[in-house]
């Protein structure tokens, strides 16, 4: 019905840190993985996928890694989460309208926000004020 993984939402802070990190050279997957506490190798597939699908771009050699295929102000998070999970509730309207529309709201909020979007938020949460009392 409503399945996310692990696989999501560790994409989608991959993804961010790619698009804090700018386009202007390849990235290479060991510094986006460092920078995220995730497995290389888990990332690797996330990242093969992406770039299958013509989310990424790669680039072997010393100054290889990856950078965006399309702007991250184009990529919604729910095209990325569709991308590894499959389309979201599929089979929800057999299982009633209350979950229909539960598919429905997850859809709109995480269509309605793209990987710029998340990185934008991530950047103004580290630079906030911290207050002490």
């Amino acid at each position: 019905m409503l399945v996310i993984t692990t696989k999501s939402p560790y994409a989608v802070r991959a993804l961010a840190e790619l698009a804090r990190r700018g386009n202007a050279a390849p990235v290479p997957i060991g510094e986006i993985a460092r920078a995220r506490d995730i497995p290389v190798q888990f990332l690797e597939g996330l990242f093969a996928t992406l770039r299958r699908a013509g989310v990424l771009q790669s680039q072997r050699g010393v100054k290889g890694g990856y950078t965006f295929a399309r702007p991250p102000a184009e990529l919604t998070v729910l095209e990325v989460v569709e991308l590894l999970e499959g389309e979201l509730g599929t089979d929800a309207a057999a299982s009633g309208p209350v979950w229909s529309e539960a598919v429905e709201a997850v859809k709109n909020v995480l269509g309605a926000a793209t990987i710029a979007d998340v990185a934008e938020r991530e950047a103004q949460a580290a630079t906030a004020p911290m207050y002490y009392i």
